[in-house]
């Protein structure tokens, strides 16, 4: 009888160490999957993050101005597209833009034509690119290859309000004067452009930045030969112009 109680007791010894090996495993697999859920979740979570702050990490470009007598160093105010200019930026521009891209000398041809296409819409320089095709004939690379020069000097711009109220229309008046190839004297013939712009936002390209740093855009430009009463001569142009001939 003494042994059945004794043998009992043994199995039943057994059956708990047995049971708490058990339960010492369920443990381990509880805790496991609860740290591996934790990795999980702080993954996720910085992945989303990241995702949040994606659109605050960019570039922008400044210019650090230094003053040629003091020395004092400065960075020069970016402008965001946002804040109304005043007419003097927009004439200089038209007038830069006019001089630039009515030109034509085989020398510069080539950053004249990038330049000008820093202040085009993407209409607007489908278009350029189709007028300097080489495919084109009218093209100035296949009409002035002979050695032909041609310079734009503007005389006057003119702003214009729609009816709404948008300020948004120029007419620019110039003088666009041809030297054929080894010749002295020029050709002066007298145009009138009609332009819309537009300020957007400036481009983050820095070479686009150097040449065009507040987003001025061409969105429409429509040239025309100016018929005037008298022929225009060299004299008459450096008269009109201020420059001398």
């Amino acid at each position: 009888m003494k042994a059945d109680i004794a043998l009992q007791s043994y199995f039943d010894e057994a059956a708990s160490w047995d049971a708490d090996r058990v339960g010492h495993q369920r443990r381990l697999v509880r805790w496991s999957l609860a740290v591996g859920a934790a990795g999980w979740i702080c993954a996720i979570v910085s992945v989303l993050a990241l995702i949040a702050l994606t659109p605050l990490k960019r570039v922008d470009p400044f210019v650090i101005r230094v003053d040629n007598s003091t020395g004092i160093v400065d960075v020069v105010p970016v402008y965001a597209g946002q804040a109304a200019l005043p007419e003097a930026v927009t004439r200089y521009f038209l007038t830069h833009y006019v001089s630039i891209c009515e030109r034509f000398d085989y020398a510069t041809a080539e950053s004249d034509y990038e330049e000008c296409g820093a202040f085009h819409n993407a209409a607007r320089n489908q278009q350029w690119y189709e007028k300097w095709n080489r495919t084109n004939p009218a093209s100035p690379l296949n009409v002035y290859k002979d050695g032909t020069s041609l310079r734009a000097d503007v005389s006057a711009v003119s702003f214009f309000e729609r009816s709404n109220g948008v300020s948004d229309l120029a007419q620019v008046r110039y003088v666009r004067a041809m030297r054929p190839a080894g010749g002295t004297e020029e050709q002066v013939t007298h145009w009138i452009a009609t332009v819309q712009y537009a300020f957007g936002t400036p481009s983050t390209d820095p070479k686009v930045r150097r040449w065009n740093p507040l987003g001025f855009k061409i969105l429409e430009f429509k040239a025309e030969p100016e018929v005037l009463s008298t022929p225009a001569t060299t004299a008459s142009v450096a008269a009109a112009t201020g420059s001398q001939p």
